[in-house]
């Protein structure tokens, strides 16, 4: 078993005065918020300048990729129905697409998106009095920063500040964090995550229940999440002392968001399964053992995209992603790190890898497996750190196209 560096208590301000304890607040974790802040800020202008350099967004529907400014792109797509959502509502129904010959057969609706992110973007809307659009970024630009602080806290725990501090730059330009800052849901869904293992960590067992049922309300995904919370509570359940019942809590409470959503969706569809239905028939969005990754991964390296849904800049980005992660699933396991982790990580790649989707999208689906970062961190905490920030600050400039414009402009995020 590897040697485990224990990171700073959870009671270490706890005795300090007021502006003691925000001296060392500010200490700990404001090199954390700063790094992550730059990274993204550089990877973000990137982006927008790439945006407008090109104009195309100027020429495509709001819905898909266009609008007015170059801002505009970044509330398209999923984020054009979550606005949907916290405006309106949801409308589940199975509604047969009349002749239907090809793989759709069914009319897309807003009860594939989970609710939690679009219930916050009404609820700050209303508080603040911004528009959906700006509560939206408001909402995802703020839980960036919550999961980068959830990371860096996981990984320090575990290995010490210097990797969980480079663990949090990664999360700004790993493929995928273009979607970190747009109305999109995966920050939240992210930081929910991050804070639940870490939860786990410190043995504060309702906390990670809650946490974890709250991230079944954000994304489907979650199933991946709640094994994890279940697999590393087992052992906590079989210790004889009084505290076996707040594993047994979790347990209970991890799953209820996910499935309270799905329940629902199939009452008002009248279809049990009317979630998987709808994500079928609609969206094209189904768990096939692999089968169509292994058609991407068959066809790609060959220069062939005649593929459902193929994307060829992204796909071939996409590939590259997959071929990482799966060189480093290894390392992660190696490291033996804690089961909660570990179970949470290899479930995510497996359901990512197994599912029909769009491919391009594999970088942004496999960011909530935030542990591959760790073995990365580590190997860049061993640089100068001179070295370390260029290294990032290099990858924060390209991210601005592989994590950003490739996904919202070249592919579909």
């Amino acid at each position: 078993m590897s040697t485990v560096e224990v990171g700073p208590p959870a009671t270490e301000f706890a005795d300090a005065p007021t502006e003691g304890r925000l001296r060392r607040a500010v200490r700990a974790y404001g090199p954390v918020l700063a790094l992550y802040g730059t990274l993204k800020l550089v990877g973000f202008l990137v982006f927008m300048q790439l945006l407008d350099s090109a104009g195309d967004f100027r020429r495509k529907n709001p819905r898909f990729g266009g609008g007015a400014h170059t801002w505009d792109v970044l509330a398209s797509w999923d984020g054009w129905w979550y606005q949907q959502i916290a405006a309106h509502g949801y409308h589940p129904a199975l509604i047969p697409i009349p002749d239907a010959t090809g793989p759709l057969t069914l009319q897309g609706n807003s009860a594939a998106f989970f609710p939690l992110y679009p219930a916050l973007m009404r609820l700050v809307s209303e508080v603040t009095g911004l528009g959906l659009y700006g509560a939206g970024m408001l909402v995802s630009v703020v839980a960036s920063f919550v999961a980068a602080l959830g990371i860096h806290r996981v990984t320090a725990r575990l290995r010490g500040p210097s990797a969980g501090l480079m663990a949090a730059g990664l999360w700004a330009v790993w493929p995928g964090s273009g979607i970190e800052w747009a109305v999109y849901s995966d920050s939240l869904y992210v930081a929910l995550t991050a804070w639940t293992c870490h939860a786990v960590l410190t043995r504060h067992w309702l906390t990670a229940g809650f946490l974890a049922c709250a991230a079944g309300l954000n994304r489907p995904t979650a199933v991946t999440l709640i094994a994890a919370v279940t697999v590393a509570a087992l052992p906590a359940v079989r210790e004889r002392n009084a505290g076996r019942a707040r594993p047994l809590v979790a347990v209970a409470v991890a799953p209820l968001g996910l499935l309270g959503y799905l329940g629902w969706v199939g009452y008002r569809t009248g279809e049990p399964g009317g979630y998987f239905a709808l994500q079928s028939g609609a969206w094209q969005h189904e768990f096939d053992f692999g089968r169509y990754t292994a058609t991407v991964f068959t066809s790609v390296p060959v220069g062939h995209f005649d593929y459902p849904y193929a994307w060829p800049f992204a796909d071939v980005i996409g590939v590259g992603v997959v071929l990482l992660a799966l060189a480093l699933v290894p390392l992660l396991i190696r490291l033996r790190l804690p089961a909660v982790l570990v179970v949470h990580t290899v479930l995510t790649v497996l359901l990512v890898l197994g599912s029909q989707q769009i491919f391009g999208n594999v970088s942004r689906y496999l960011l909530p497996a935030f542990p591959l970062f760790v073995p990365v961190a580590l190997a860049l905490r061993r640089l100068p750190v001179a070295l370390r920030l260029g290294l990032l600050t290099l990858a924060a400039t390209a991210s601005g196209s592989y994590a950003g414009y490739v996904l919202f402009e070249l592919g579909v995020p």
